[in-house]
């Protein structure tokens, strides 16, 4: 995963290309980023959720989202029937997701930079 500053390395450059594009190629591409860019706010908003995985449905990750759902349910019904296990899977959840909450910025960067990157590389090829 790259740094902020590395990804507006590349993002410059990636803009760079695109200025060079025509007009009608480039506003199609706006038009795609616009739609498929995500927002670091949103997302971080999403993090503070983290035991639930909203934050990996929001940026397309539907496996890791569901399981991160599933040991979420699993531990809230556990504790529910009384059981201290329920603890397991969110105390389990919570530390591997920990690292996310406060990478937000920089996850969402490194997926912006290659969502950009995916439709540039076809864009350019079409031309």
């Amino acid at each position: 995963m790259l740094t902020l500053d590395e990804c507006q390395r590349e993002k410059d450059e990636l803009q760079r290309q695109l200025n060079q594009l025509t007009d009608e190629t480039r506003t199609r591409i706006y038009g795609k980023l616009k739609r498929q860019l995500k927002d670091p706010d949103t997302y971080a908003v999403l993090n503070y959720l983290f035991i639930a995985g909203m934050h990996h449905f929001y940026l397309g990750k539907i496996n890791r989202g569901f399981i991160n759902l599933c040991c979420f349910l699993l531990g809230l019904v556990w504790l529910i029937m009384g059981s201290v296990w329920g603890l397991v899977p969110l105390i389990i959840i919570t530390l591997i997701e920990l690292k996310a909450l406060f990478q937000s910025q920089r996850i969402v960067a490194n997926y912006n930079l290659n969502v950009m990157k995916q439709l540039m590389g076809v864009s350019v090829a079409e031309q």
